[in-house]
């Protein structure tokens, strides 16, 4: 018999525990500041309205509908859509890998903070703590410094995974995200208190409105979406599996998103606060001292934190033990994405399918934290979320939207729901988010295969993306159990 979760809250804190993650807390304000500050909300809400919440909707049902992973729903739908759900898979699998270097360091970075030991020159303590090397094709040894922390993941992680949803997942969401919580109403309130908050608010925040003309922001606000809301690589599919038949999915999908992108908003009010009393300390400008991702959370944020007048250590911790349960929460969902395809397909003990994912990420996980491992891992994350996740995603829109019959999906959604999804939720899978995610799939790759990433080795890349497709073919053609392909007798068919 399947697994489930235990209480509805159970799912519902696994959900936005996967959906908030260290993106939410670095990657947010900086895109919604560089792409037209508060006229960014627009463009983004239209978005959570046209495409998060609607795939939510439909994941959620997917999983729910035909009781199995990616893989496994998409072939009991059609055998001939299996391959999607692997592609999904791998892109999880390849997130699982680098997750765990940006985990690893921000463990390390909780014991940094204990008199703020990355000192006035911040950059240069982060990059001599990677052992950072030229460039990506000399990879230099493995970083000792990180073995320590490095294990210590791996350990809680394993612990999480074997324990399964209900005495894994289950408890460590209702752990970690209270802490979460905890930790970003401090920063918030004492960044907000702070001289020279309100600038950074303003960079935030203050309108662009010519920013709504250009594609390039309606683009970064879906990409946003479907990276804050960790849809379209199998994880809300696989989650939504466990959950019982007559569970309000509709319902869920909304509280999930808007606690989601409501979280983001808050947290970027505590991080830009903080940055502006930086700017203001030091005399320059906002944007001077504002860097977009892990430059944000590891160079940028320790000088701040290291300029306020008081508790530094205090703050710092803080800091970083939210993004370590942010961390912690989505990556034991992406890894659960995998280990429930492979479960599935070959009716595995989840002790064992656990094992199977575990040891090879365990392994290629070394990589990334050798002195190349930051180039590897940016590499790994532009594929996997500019090209992988996006184009799995309108992959999965078209075959749903233009060969199933949608309705059939809106009705099973609407079923146990205490309210009802119209035909505005058709359209938008069918229409507008195939338009978005299609102009944004296709530029994504014309750009690649044009002019590379950061000038990384093309090769490198071509190894990458190889791996995803060369396995989905491998898996797609490996014969699964007779069970795998069976419908349950409730769920729609293909050909119904």
């Amino acid at each position: 018999m399947r697994e489930q979760w235990n209480t509805k809250l159970g799912f519902i804190l696994a959900a936005i525990g996967s959906a908030v993650g260290l993106g939410n807390l670095w990657r947010f304000p900086y895109i919604a500041a560089t792409n037209g500050g508060g006229a960014f909300i627009f463009p983004y809400l239209f978005a959570i309205l046209t495409a998060g919440i609607p795939i939510l909707i439909l994941e959620y049902t997917l999983g729910k509908t035909y009781r199995s992973g990616a893989p496994g729903t998409f072939a009991r739908i059609n055998r001939k859509f299996e391959w999607l759900g692997w592609a999904q898979v791998l892109t999880s699998f390849i997130i699982t890998v680098y997750y765990f270097a940006i985990v690893v360091w921000v463990l390390s970075y909780i014991a940094f903070s204990f008199g703020n030991k990355w000192g006035e020159d911040t950059g240069g303590f982060f990059y001599g703590f990677l052992g950072i090397t030229d460039s990506m094709t000399s990879v230099g040894g493995i970083q000792t410094n990180m073995l320590v922390p490095f294990f210590a993941v791996w350990a809680i992680v394993g612990f999480v995974m074997y324990r399964g949803i209900n005495k894994g997942i289950d408890i460590a969401c209702k752990i970690c995200l209270p802490i979460l919580l905890l930790c970003t109403v401090i920063i918030v309130i004492r960044g907000i208190t702070l001289p020279g908050a309100i600038d950074g608010l303003a960079y935030m925040f203050t309108p662009d409105w010519s920013a709504i003309a250009k594609p390039d922001v309606w683009v970064a606000a879906y990409g946003q979406v479907f990276f804050s809301l960790s849809i379209a690589f199998a994880i809300m599919i696989s989650y939504s599996s466990y959950l019982p038949k007559k569970e309000d999915v509709v319902n869920t999908a909304f509280l999930t998103a808007c606690t989601n992108h409501g979280f983001e908003i808050f947290a970027g009010i505590g991080i830009f606060s903080i940055i502006g009393y930086m700017a203001y300390a030091q005399g320059v400008g906002v944007e001077d001292v504002a860097a977009a991702g892990i430059g944000l959370a590891f160079v940028v944020f320790p000088t701040a934190i290291s300029t306020l007048p008081a508790l530094n250590t205090l703050f710092g911790i803080l800091f970083f033990v939210s993004l370590f349960t942010a961390g912690i929460t989505s990556l034991i969902s992406i890894i659960q994405a995998v280990i429930t395809g492979i479960q599935d397909k070959w009716e595995m003990s989840h002790t064992k399918a656990t094992t199977v994912v575990l040891v090879p990420a365990f392994v290629i996980s070394f990589l990334f934290i050798t002195g190349a491992g930051l180039y590897f891992l940016d590499l790994a994350d532009y594929i996997a979320n500019n090209i992988g996740i996006v184009m799995c995603g309108v992959i999965e829109v078209i075959l749903i939207g233009w060969f199933f019959k949608p309705e059939k999906l809106r009705k099973a959604a609407n079923e146990y729901s205490n309210f009802s999804v119209g035909q505005w939720w058709t359209w938008c899978l069918k229409v507008v988010t195939v338009i978005v995610l299609g102009y944004t799939t296709v530029t994504n790759l014309i750009t690649y295969f044009r002019d590379g990433y950061e000038g990384y080795p093309m090769w490198i890349g071509f190894i990458i993306i190889g791996f995803m497709v060369v396995g989905t073919i491998v898996l797609t053609a490996m014969k699964g159990r007779k069970s795998f392909y069976e419908k349950p007798d409730d769920a729609p068919g293909y050909d119904d």
